[in-house]
């Protein structure tokens, strides 16, 4: 993509009403708009890495054995008057009624409107188990959003949902996607700690939150300093194996947030118990027979006899991660994206645009790029070098190659890694060879 051509609207200053540093560079870096409080259009360089963390979670998803569908954003009331949420869930849920006068809402989850398609479509025991999920646009009318992306009221979402016969079966789900969120957010540069975590308004005993420490993070977190030398990459199982004995590693050290914080037990950690603040990134859940009992979702059993599903739930803040990364990766001058995630991998500096040697150069970079598959942004605007610089840093592409008259005449380019700051003058095919590798 040329920049010259690119939808980019950059702000040189800090928006005044901006708090953390995620909220500030994607505004000042035109990853958003603001449209309403607590909900955002994605520009084209917002939208990118959306779509490169919403394609990570699907991986992640579908290798876990999880099988993608799309439920709709409005939900009958009747749904969840079944399970008895519908007057408890609060003012967060967004109440509506059609021309008929019939109760809808914008749903903020899923849980009732999943089980209603199951036990419609699954009657027997032989059909389970099943792994469930989507990814969809929820509202919640959060009574003060703020932190940009990171506390909407419109967010992007994936749930998971587990059905299963019996709580081994449930249990195994649930190991499934605890190995599936460490993996998910490792790939994205993310040092995600399960921590035990109150269920909240969803219900359920087991329930652990995804938490990346940061210093703009909500709540109050506690681990073990061991848990930050985990690699989930390197250190979890094919979903295919017996996952128990790598959940266990995870959750045997102490990992709390501030709601199942004891101070007791954090105590006797001593020097190896971290305090920190942390952002939630994931939450999952075991809640049994929560929705399959008052809405009355059961199978048949090996003996005719009926049998009520075993659920979980299970969900990601897409939307959410965008700016938890940031949080993580970020300096003075702005973004530092993972790779992973990057809207483009590599950007290109043309100091002199019209001038023929540059021009050239540029091209054949952009086009050797392209032709390898490496998604790269082509500063060719008629701007002071100042000015393309600031713009690269604040937009955090991992790699910039600077091309100059000076550096053209002895046939190298600067190569500038976003992440470190180092910056070395090559060859252009030594260029070439380490980026595209």
């Amino acid at each position: 993509m040329r920049f010259s051509r690119y939808f980019s609207p950059t702000l040189k200053d800090d928006p005044s009403d901006a708090q953390i540093a995620s909220h500030k560079l994607m505004l000042r870096a035109g990853m958003v708009r603001q449209s309403a409080a607590g909900i955002y259009s994605w520009l084209p360089l917002g939208f990118r890495v959306l779509q490169n963390v919403e394609r990570i979670v699907r991986e992640e998803q579908d290798r876990a054995g999880c099988q993608e569908l799309l439920m709709p954003t409005i939900q009958s009331a009747d749904l969840w008057r079944e399970s008895g949420r519908y007057d408890a869930y609060g003012e967060e849920m967004l109440r509506i009624r059609d021309r008929h006068q019939r109760d809808l809402l914008f749903g903020p989850t899923n849980e009732e409107l999943i089980t209603e398609i199951v036990r419609g479509s699954v009657k027997s025991y032989r059909e389970l188990p099943k792994l469930l999920y989507h990814i969809q646009w929820k509202f919640r009318d959060e009574i003060r959003p703020r932190f940009g992306v990171m506390r909407g009221r419109e967010f992007l979402m994936k749930d998971s949902y587990s059905f299963d016969l019996d709580f081994a079966g449930a249990r195994r789900a649930y190991n499934k996607m605890f190995i599936a969120y460490l993996r998910t957010f490792a790939r994205m540069g993310l040092k995600a700690i399960p921590m035990r975590a109150d269920s909240g308004a969803i219900g359920g005993d087991m329930s652990h939150e995804f938490i990346i420490l940061a210093e703009t993070g909500e709540s109050k977190v506690y681990c073990h300093r061991d848990l930050l030398g985990f690699d989930a990459l390197k250190e979890t199982p094919d979903y295919d194996g017996d996952l128990q004995p790598a959940v266990d590693r995870w959750t045997g050290l102490y990992a709390a947030t501030d709601d199942k914080h004891d101070p007791a037990a954090a105590a006797k950690l001593g020097d190896a118990l971290v305090q920190a603040r942390g952002i939630e990134v994931g939450h999952i859940f075991y809640f049994g027979t929560k929705y399959s009992k008052p809405m009355n979702a059961t199978v048949t059993g090996p003996k005719g006899e009926p049998i009520l599903l075993e659920m979980g739930s299970y969900g990601i803040g897409v939307s959410r991660l965008v700016g938890a990364i940031i949080e993580a990766y970020h300096d003075a001058a702005g973004i530092k994206w993972p790779e992973s995630v990057a809207p483009f991998k590599v950007g290109i500096v043309n100091l002199k645009p019209g001038d023929a040697a540059c021009d050239r150069v540029c091209e054949d970079l952009y086009a050797k790029l392209a032709a390898s598959g490496v998604e790269t942004l082509y500063d060719d605007r008629d701007e002071r070098p100042g000015v393309k610089f600031a713009d690269m840093d604040l937009i955090g592409l991992p790699w910039q190659l600077v091309v100059g008259p000076r550096g053209v005449k002895s046939g190298t380019v600067e190569l500038k890694k976003r992440a470190t700051g180092e910056k070395h003058e090559l060859a252009v095919e030594a260029v070439l060879a380490q980026i595209v590798a």
